[in-house]
This record gives structure tokens, C-alpha cells and sequence, in this order.
């Protein structure tokens, strides 16, 4: 018969004919191919590290000062307790005011708890300025008791307790009771504030008698609460009443319902 030239890695007794071999050599090629993918797309690649390719503006910057997470604010945005980083420490704003003078730009006044350095700052900004807020880890416990100066806060998911020096917690130490829930402010092992629910419930311990025919608009007077802490009351609130307070402002809200 007719001699035959040997075809690839078939028999040499194969026919050969042009369309046999374009047709065998487009099968090896998308093998070749499809291993080649696969290799690319299963190997694991140790020199990428995790995240290489997230997108950068989903990943807020790291701060220089304790390592916190920060995003920007607008000051039009601040309210009570938002955390703020300036010049190295974390601020806690405690008051604010927005001002629009007559003439000139609007401005925003404010007080503001520094919980990194301590103490306070009366600080005014640009209304829509953009600062750094802080974001600060957030540890939900309940007050359990003292030992000697220390508040003991237990986390009521795993029952770990965690103690906190009073003068760490400043004013929030005026509103604890027993078995208040409280948030714990803290970046790594170091806790920076304790947060109080705004609005609390509390037994009125010491007050003036009340005067019968008094009304909310009849004046008002100190009062002591089952905490220690002294708020001004409607002249009508007696001893042994339970009342609406507001903690960031210290101030009666109304009598408790029963």
C-alpha cells in the first residue's frame, strides 16, 4: 500500500491527512491551554500578601496615635460622644454649639474629654470642617460591684471580668448601679472611657419634702439619687420616688412609670 508519514505520537499506519492534523493539533493546543489556566488559577501564590488587591478606600487608614482606625467627620455631625483624634490624642466631645453669627462664617463651639492625656478642651472649629473620628473598640458589660477603688464590669456572654480604675471612668462613676449595662471604650488592653445608657432610671435617696399643690412649673431643688450624684428635681418630687434622668445632661426628665 501507500507509505504514510507518521502524524504526531499517532501510529505511523494512521492516515495523516491535512484536516486529521489541524484537528489533533487544536486539541493539544486547548489542553495545553486549559492546563495552563488551571496552573495560574489553583496555584497558591505565597508572595501576595492577604488583602493585596481589596480596595484601598475600604480599608480605613491606620492612625499614628494607638493605632485606632479613623475615618473623616464633618463637625456638622458632632454629638454628644462622638470620638475624635487631634495632635495625637482621642477627644470625646461632652458639649457642642452651632453658631451662625450675623457676619462671618458659621462656627461650631465645643468642649471636649480628652481620654487619652486627660482633662478638658474648649476647642472651636469651622462648621463642615472635616477632622479624623475615632473609632474605638466598644465592649457591652454590666456593672457588678467595687473592689476598694476599682469598678468590676463582667461580660455577660463569656462572664470575664474586667476592672476599671474610677478615675479612668470620671464622670460616668456618678451614674453606676448595680447591674447597669454600660459600654466599655477601649483600644487593645487599654480602656479609655465608659459609656452610660443617656437615659436612667433612679431612686430619688435624699430630697426636701415636697410641698402639696406643687406643680412641674412651681420651681425646682437639689435632689440626691441612689448613686450619690445631685441633680435639680420639680419641687413636688419626694424621697423614696423613682425618676427619668438624663445622664449627659444631668438633668430630671420626668417621674418613672410604675
Amino acid at each position: 500500500g501507500q507509505n504514510h508519514t507518521a502524524c504526531l505520537c499517532v501510529p505511523e499506519d494512521f492516515p495523516c491527512t491535512r484536516r486529521h492534523k489541524m484537528t489533533m493539533m487544536r486539541t493539544m493546543l486547548m489542553l495545553a491551554l486549559l492546563g495552563f489556566a488551571a496552573g495560574f488559577s489553583f496555584a497558591p501564590n505565597y508572595h501576595t500578601k492577604p488583602n493585596a488587591f481589596a480596595t484601598p478606600s475600604l480599608r480605613p487608614a491606620r492612625s499614628p496615635v494607638l493605632g485606632l482606625s479613623m475615618v473623616k467627620i464633618s463637625t456638622n455631625d458632632f454629638r454628644t460622644g462622638t470620638t475624635i483624634e487631634m495632635e495625637g490624642n482621642v477627644y470625646k466631645v461632652l458639649e457642642f454649639l452651632h453658631v451662625k453669627p450675623g457676619k462671618g462664617a458659621a462656627f461650631v463651639r465645643t468642649k471636649l474629654k480628652n481620654l487619652t492625656g486627660g482633662g478638658n478642651l474648649e476647642k472651636t472649629f469651622k462648621a463642615g470642617e472635616m477632622v479624623e473620628q475615632a473609632q474605638l473598640d466598644k465592649m457591652e458589660v454590666q456593672f457588678n460591684y467595687m473592689d476598694g477603688d476599682n469598678f468590676v464590669f463582667m461580660d455577660m456572654v463569656t462572664f470575664e471580668t474586667e476592672e476599671v480604675p474610677a478615675d479612668t471612668i470620671a464622670d460616668s462613676k456618678f451614674w453606676m448601679k448595680e447591674g447597669t449595662d454600660v459600654s466599655i471604650l477601649k483600644y487593645g488592653d487599654r480602656i479609655l472611657d465608659v459609656a452610660v445608657p443617656q437615659t436612667m432610671t433612679l431612686e430619688v435617696a435624699e430630697t426636701e419634702p415636697g410641698v402639696k399643690g406643687n406643680t412641674a412649673q412651681g420651681g425646682d431643688k437639689p435632689a440626691m439619687l441612689e448613686t450619690g450624684v445631685t441633680i435639680r428635681v420639680p419641687l413636688f418630687i419626694t424621697s423614696g420616688e423613682k425618676i427619668r434622668v438624663d445622664t449627659e445632661s444631668k438633668k430630671y426628665l420626668s417621674r418613672a412609670k410604675e
